[in-house]
């Protein structure tokens, strides 16, 4: 691998700063803290900030020379309401929060390159840093963008990456077209008649409508849209009755739908609403359907996808950048990929070799109680943030 020297050398204070980070994390819009150590880290290598951004979001700017280009490096600071079933010395000290995600590592690996950057300035332009609050929940990005993120710090391309395990330390997964599924969520509330049950003729009993409900939504991905486009409907909560004998009076079905396209995406909103109302119809309910756009599909952009590939091969070779293949998880970077020019990539958190004693020993997987951000990966990801800046401020 092809890593910067200092970087290098540097990382051990890196590693200290993502294992506070870990040790105290906070939930959407409540980064506080990390805002605050973000910010006085930046400002102790030189480097201007800028706050109020979504909350608790800053930008961190670092210019050189007379070039007018620019570049935006992103990572997210935000936690996941979880308990942590690690018991190593930096496992979270707030009960119920924890960093299942690798934000605590992301956060450390700009924080990394930026220290760089700014002591070496080794480029002709300026270079944001992005440090946004509430991916996991809430859009921080797109309330970054409505504060006016882009129109106060013009970006000609904007790039960000996540860990993810299973794919081996020292490798990039790298793809243009859709990485990552939009996001959105259902709530059906089915309204009958309660009444006894032992006189089920005499009420209208909603939840077997929701049964019926829950089967006929499966043939929309397996009837209605395109076989190739992929899509997933998943009926994930539901809710009726308080007493074994009474047929209750509503019953409510929520859940997550998933799809690349936004033509998927309409079809499967418009036929959802459509059999909701015929299937509460069929047994003389009535239903409410409501259907919410979180994040948009991730989409990356081709150019600049070649772009960061090529940067990514000159940190760990070329036959270590591998095809991203999308996944249905989404990310709110998308929504920057609306706006600007850009690319978002994994970067290889290895299957768990990184452990020390205290870990939980689940599964190594993000969202889950056992998962730690592996350490090995932070002067991998800051040379590779400090490269794909100074390669694009390069650019004729």
């Amino acid at each position: 691998m092809n890593l910067i020297e200092d970087i290098v050398e540097n990382s051990p204070s890196i590693r200290a700063i993502r294992r506070d980070i870990h040790a105290h994390p906070e939930l959407a819009f409540e980064e506080n803290r990390t805002s605050d150590l973000v910010a006085e880290r930046l400002e102790s290598w030189g480097i201007t900030v800028h706050r109020g951004f979504g909350k608790t979001g800053l930008v961190g700017v670092i210019r050189n020379g007379a070039s007018a280009r620019t570049v935006g490096l992103r990572a997210d600071m935000d936690a996941l309401p979880m308990h942590e079933a690690n018991q190593f010395d930096h496992a979270s000290k707030h009960a119920g929060v924890m960093h299942a995600c690798g934000h605590d590592g992301h956060t450390a690996m700009l924080l990394g390159a930026a220290q760089h950057l700014a002591r070496h300035r080794n480029f002709d332009g300026t270079v944001y840093l992005i440090f946004q609050p509430a991916e996991e929940r809430g859009g921080g990005a797109r309330e970054m963008m409505r504060d006016g993120l882009f129109e106060k710090f013009p970006m000609e391309a904007v790039f960000g990456m996540h860990n993810m395990p299973g794919i081996p330390v020292g490798c990039f997964a790298s793809s243009p077209g859709p990485v990552l599924a939009s996001n959105s969520e259902f709530r059906v509330t089915i309204r009958g008649k309660g009444g006894h049950a032992a006189m089920p003729h005499l009420a209208i009993d909603p939840i077997p409508a929701a049964g019926q409900m829950i089967e006929a939504f499966q043939t929309i991905i397996s009837r209605n849209k395109k076989p190739l486009e992929t899509a997933v409907i998943s009926v994930t909560m539901l809710h009726a009755g308080e007493a074994v004998n009474v047929i209750a009076d509503t019953c409510e079905l929520r859940g997550t739908v998933r799809a690349y396209t936004r033509e998927t995406l309409d079809l499967i909103e418009r036929r959802m609403g459509e059999i909701a109302g015929h299937v509460a119809g069929m047994f003389g309910a009535e239903c409410d359907f409501v259907f919410t756009r979180h994040y948009p599909s991730t989409i990356n952009h081709e150019a600049e996808t070649a772009f960061m590939r090529g940067v990514l091969a000159e940190v760990v070779g070329r036959e270590q950048v591998l095809v991203q293949t999308p996944i249905m998880a989404a990310e709110d970077f998308s929504f920057m990929l609306e706006a600007v020019p850009g690319s978002y990539c994994f970067i290889g958190n290895g299957d768990g070799d990184h452990r020390e004693s205290g870990h939980g020993m689940g599964p190594c997987l993000v969202h889950n109680t056992s998962y730690d951000f592996n350490d090995a990966l932070l002067p991998i990801g800051s040379s590779a943030f400090v490269k794909l800046a100074e390669s694009w401020l390069a650019r004729g």
